[in-house]
């Protein structure tokens, strides 16, 4: 089973005040140096989703997919960005990862991949416990088989946006991950934010 990584970094940074948020240092790199790194030894090759000029990553070596769907759709579009590269790349499967996510977990695709294989399950979402609640998804960390882009076009073109709202009727698998101390999936959406995951670094790069 062939599979590429897609990193998603198509959203418009609302809350960070514009801008490409990835683009930001963290510890004398960018938050999507250390995303790039942390996928990289987990697939065979990866694809960056982003709108706008592609020349602003040229400094990744990442080929860049833009949205083919009109009107900043959400995550789902990157998605299916995604699924179309990886398809052309003569790839069963894409992993997604959010590219405002420094911490992401570095045995991401394996523990997706296990929960994929009982059932063999077109898709797989990442959760985390939760003492509140039974668990918390992490819908832009997923594994997805790339059949099933024609049926998520359609869905985008119908209006769906909502990443749960396509997967639960496909049976979206569930893959756990356990952690002590800081959160891998832990995300940089504002200047708030940033100041906490520097305050996380000594943990996860130490």
């Amino acid at each position: 089973m062939k599979v590429v990584g897609v990193i998603l970094a198509g959203g418009q940074s609302s809350r960070m005040g514009g801008g490409d948020k990835s683009l930001l240092d963290l510890g004398g790199r960018t938050v999507l140096a250390r995303v790039v790194d942390r996928l990289d030894a987990q697939v065979e090759a990866m694809v960056l989703n982003a709108n706008g000029d592609p020349e602003r990553f040229s400094s990744y070596g990442l080929p860049v997919v833009a949205d083919s769907i009109e009107g900043f759709a959400g995550p789902l579009a990157g998605v299916l960005a995604g699924m179309d590269w990886a398809y052309e790349q003569g790839a069963d499967y894409i992993v997604t990862v959010a590219a405002d996510t420094p911490f992401l977990p570095k045995h991401l695709l394996a523990v997706l991949q296990m929960a994929r294989e009982p059932a063999n399950s077109a898709l797989v979402m990442a959760v985390t416990p939760d003492p509140e609640r039974k668990f918390v998804r992490h819908p832009t960390f997923g594994l997805w088989s790339v059949d099933l882009r024609k049926d998520l076009r359609a869905a985008l073109n119908a209006g769906v946006r909502k990443v749960v709202q396509w997967t639960e009727p496909h049976g979206c698998a569930q893959a756990a991950f356990n952690f002590d101390g800081g959160d891998p999936f832990f995300n940089v959406n504002t200047p708030e934010d940033m100041a906490v995951a520097r305050n996380m670094l000594q943990e996860f790069d130490g």
